[in-house]
């Protein structure tokens, strides 16, 4: 069989199962660029069972780029809290400004000159907001295609990437899972996926939160979105490589909230 022909079969199986099993999630209603940008940028090393409900309160409190970008950048990163790497948030605040402003770019060069914007995230706005036939490739998107063996299916036939992007999405996250895939529920089983019944070691664990800069940056963010902090030996540099993010003002001895 070609390899045209293979690439048809998986996208076609794929799809698919896509309908009987695809996951509902609030970003899949919509195809409003500003809340497609929302999901990718909290998405970014993100669970989505962590996301979902932080999306949902944003867009509550921002519906639409010409909100957020008339918020103050302060309530921003207030409101990010807890979702982690927070030059996320001022990125997502100038990315909106733009928005507001000038309207999505068309292409995938004007999205990644958004800020925060990369390859991948300017291919899924590009694929969930704009319509266009590409597929963002994210780590789940490319273990299922490297397993399978599959990578011709990254092109799409006309109309298709949707589907097939969030299939691929799903079959990641759910069935080709990183160590034990379960590979009696995927749905290419039947196309002969060369990794079938195989088992993976661990990747490399993140180093531990506990102690980490990480966490320091995280506490010292806290504590400025509820008020002025005094700054000592202890956090005087943490608050120095904050401020070089855009996330806190250091004044003298005090750090808060950009605008505060």
């Amino acid at each position: 069989m070609p390899d045209t022909a293979l690439a048809r079969a998986f996208s076609t199986r794929l799809r698919r199962w896509f309908r009987r099993h695809g996951r509902d999630l609030p970003w899949r209603r919509t195809r409003d660029p500003y809340r497609i940008l929302v999901s990718e940028l909290m998405l970014q090393q993100t669970q989505v069972a962590r996301v979902v409900p932080r999306y949902e309160a944003w867009l509550e409190r921002w519906p639409t780029a010409r909100a957020l970008a008339d918020a103050p950048v302060a309530d921003v990163i207030a409101a990010w809290n807890g979702l982690g790497y927070n030059r996320r948030a001022v990125n997502l605040h100038a990315a909106a400004r733009i928005l507001a402003d000038e309207g999505i770019p068309t292409d995938l060069e004007g999205l990644r000159r958004l800020p925060g914007v990369g390859p991948y995230t300017a291919a899924a706005v590009a694929c969930f907001a704009l319509g266009q036939d590409v597929i963002p490739v994210d780590v789940n998107v490319r273990r299922v295609l490297d397993r399978a063996a599959a990578v011709a299916a990254v092109t799409p036939e006309p109309g298709q990437a949707y589907d097939l992007t969030q299939a691929l999405f799903d079959l990641g996250a759910t069935v080709c899972l990183a160590r034990v895939p379960r590979c009696g529920a995927c749905p290419l089983a039947a196309e002969g996926c060369p990794s079938r019944g195989r088992t993976y070691a661990p990747t490399r664990a993140q180093g531990r939160f506990e102690g980490s800069n990480r966490q320091r940056r995280g506490a010292l963010l806290r504590a400025a979105a509820a008020g002025p902090v005094q700054l000592d030996d202890g956090n005087r540099a943490v608050a120095v490589a904050l401020e070089r993010d855009g996330l806190v003002a250091v004044v003298d001895d005090t750090a808060t909230l950009p605008g505060r």
